[in-house]
């Protein structure tokens, strides 16, 4: 095949009147207008690979991220030297949660130009991704000190400080970056979900003042009130405390479009297809790797303490929230249908997709010891996928009161996905069938997962750490009840609290709140009162 040279492709564009039309219809975000006019340019010339980069480009902001692949992956087939495709390429490998292979395209890239801020700091944020902390914070050193008023800069160089567990350079970050733009809500919210953090009066009139500034986006506005609910918290004025987060909760879930029903419909096809002789037909299937330590449940239940305990004996280490087991059950399902798919596989099939969980979470693994954690809550939805592949990998729920685990979602902006969390009603119809999907394991695999309640692990954590150790088949260590000393990084929201003593400041902190329950209530039913029962 004959490879042509990016530059006469891209000064060809720039003469083609429909290529620049194109290209200005996507700097507009009019996608409907540059979409017809790149698809009519490609019929007449396939190979124009500064076509296929702006078509690619074009896919990526709707969503269609293996679309984008595919089109920037031709471009680089037809002309290697393409530097601006690869780092497009780089980016949307990045956001497939690829990271080993976006920080391969990054480095060609950065080979070729080495002061490419934008390239440096997207390598920076994906080796945080794969624990490649002491490199990504020398990223952000060099970076800021380069580029000193750029204010999304300083406060990715704020993320992984706090994820280091480096709070007081977090903070510092974060200020500077405030400094730099005083309306960027993301920063006050950073500030606020180091949960230990405490907001000056300064600070709240600052982000007052920012709410009502003129051309306010809505991300920055949620943002803003997301981290006012929590100052107003801290001076214990729960009204306004509640009225910051149904405004922040409102504007989140206006973008989202979260359809509850579609948890609930995957939840009965599993309770249908996975039963009692499905298990009992399929024994002995799967890769036998007894490695993986999965914690699953809702969010903000306390998984992050267990891992934190758990990640403090000699023969386990930490990762942090995976992305491989929802990446393969979905490629296995094409996007969707990934029940019918787990159902269809073969036992070779089975051992195979277990050994690439293996070998794709191999780069996460900085230690030599021999069990690992991976703690992604929403896992639990794909239970089924897991136990077939890896029988052996132990399973625990990490499971709080009802309404206390519900409101601490209510109360936390994600950077991405847990779109049920910002509704109360869809978060109770979301925490019932996870509860209802447990239920079901508990019922045709008994023993299978093993449950810790949050509140009895705080009321007694020796007698509840060693149960669980014996459940994993490891001795107790002292070092599990001393958590608090690990210095490991933790890149979740908990990261902070999980450095102190077990204690119970996030016991009942629901009640204040009560009276706006009402739809919370509903849609968990009688849950929220036989807690921690299930049935």
């Amino acid at each position: 095949m004959n490879q042509i040279s990016a530059r006469p492709a891209i000064e060809a564009a720039l003469r083609n009147p429909n290529l620049m039309a194109a290209a200005v219809a996507l700097s507009e975000n009019r996608l409907e207008d540059a979409e017809p006019l790149l698809r009519g340019h490609l019929r007449d010339a396939p190979t124009d690979v500064a076509a296929i980069r702006m078509m690619a480009e074009l896919a990526a902001r709707v969503g269609r991220l293996k679309d984008s692949e595919a089109l920037l992956r031709r471009a680089l087939e037809l002309t290697p030297d393409f530097g601006a495709a690869r780092a497009n390429l780089a980016t949307v490998l990045y956001k497939q949660n690829r990271f080993p292979e976006a920080l391969e395209h990054l480095n060609a890239v950065l080979a070729e130009d080495g002061d490419n801020p934008v390239q440096q700091n997207l390598k920076a944020a994906a080796l945080g991704r794969i624990g490649g902390y002491a490199e990504a914070i020398a990223l952000y050193q060099e970076l800021t000190a380069r580029f000193p008023d750029h204010a999304k800069l300083w406060m990715s160089y704020g993320h992984m400080l706090k994820t280091v567990g480096n709070q007081d350079e977090s903070v510092a970050a974060y200020r500077h970056a405030i400094s730099v733009e005083p309306t960027l809500g993301e920063v006050y919210w950073s500030l606020a979900n180091l949960k230990t953090y405490q907001f000056s009066d300064d600070d709240v009139a600052a982000m007052e003042i920012a709410l009502t500034s003129a051309g306010l986006g809505s991300e920055d506005a949620f943002h803003l009130h997301f981290a006012l609910g929590k100052a107003s918290e801290e001076r214990a004025d729960h009204t306004a405390a509640f009225a910051h987060y149904a405004k922040g909760n409102a504007l989140r879930s206006a973008e989202l479009h979260y359809d509850p029903q579609g948890v609930s419909t995957q939840v009965d096809q599993i309770a249908a297809q996975f039963t009692a002789p499905f298990w009992e037909a399929r024994a002995g299937q799967g890769h036998k790797a007894p490695d993986p330590i999965f914690i699953i449940g809702m969010p903000r239940a306390g998984s992050t303490l267990i891992e934190q305990i758990l990640a403090s004996h000699s023969m386990v280490e930490g990762t942090m929230e995976l992305p491989d087991i929802p990446a393969m059950a979905l490629r296995e399902g094409r996007g969707s249908d990934w029940i019918d798919a787990t159902v269809a596989l073969s036992a070779d099939d089975a051992e195979r997709l277990g050994a690439e969980f293996i070998e794709r979470t191999r780069i996460q693994r900085k230690t030599d010891k021999p069990f690992f954690i991976d703690k992604l809550p929403n896992n639990w939805n794909y239970l089924a996928f897991i136990r077939l592949i890896l029988p052996n990998a132990k399973i625990i729920d990490a499971r709080r009161h009802p309404l206390d685990c519900c409101f601490s979602n209510y109360r936390q902006h994600f950077a991405k996905g847990q779109a049920f969390s910002y509704d109360l009603a869809h978060m109770g119809q979301y925490y019932a069938d996870y509860v209802r999907a447990m239920a079901h394991f508990d019922a045709v695999a008994p023993g299978y997962v093993y449950r810790v309640i949050h509140e009895q692990l705080l009321e007694d954590p020796e007698q509840e750490i060693r149960k669980l150790l014996e459940y994993l088949g490891l001795p107790f260590e002292e070092a599990c009840l001393n958590f608090h000393e690990n210095k490991r990084a933790v890149r979740t929201a908990s990261s902070e609290q999980v450095r102190r003593p077990i204690n119970r400041d996030g016991v009942d902190q629901w009640k204040p709140y009560e009276a706006h329950f009402e739809p919370l209530k509903r849609a968990l039913g009688h849950l929220w009162e036989i807690y921690p029962a299930a049935a």
